[in-house]
């Protein structure tokens, strides 16, 4: 990931996504699986555009707090509590406080928002 060159908090923060989208796609273009941008921090707060190449994933982790997942472009399965979800282009998952183990992989591809409220910070 590129640093972030952009303020990530304030009073009132906007973006176009497709200017975001293609700036991770560009990174995309020469990293090995994954990229992302964050768009947003501030407080609890979290906001990260993540782009997956083809086969790419994020391993098992965990959250300190709850978390919606967006999807963008493209598709992403979702692994958590024993079950899969397939999420298309429009989809929007959340995932509650209980610090769920979960992964999530691409076969062709995607690019999505991540928003995670800390709770450790909130």
């Amino acid at each position: 990931m590129s640093p972030v060159k952009h303020p990530v908090t304030g009073t009132a923060l906007s973006f176009v996504l497709a200017d975001e989208l293609r700036i991770v796609r560009e990174e995309l273009a020469t990293s090995n699986e994954r990229s992302g941008r964050t768009l947003v921090k501030d407080g609890p707060l979290s906001v990260t555009l993540i782009g997956l190449h083809p086969g790419g994933e994020l391993r098992p982790h965990r959250a300190k707090g709850p978390i919606t997942v967006q999807v963008l472009d493209g598709a992403i399965e979702v692994d958590a509590e024993g079950r899969t979800w397939a999420l298309p282009t429009g989809s929007l998952f959340a995932l509650n406080a209980g610090g769920i183990t979960h992964s999530v992989r691409s076969p062709k591809g995607a690019a999505f928002l991540l928003t995670v409220i800390h709770a450790d910070s909130a």
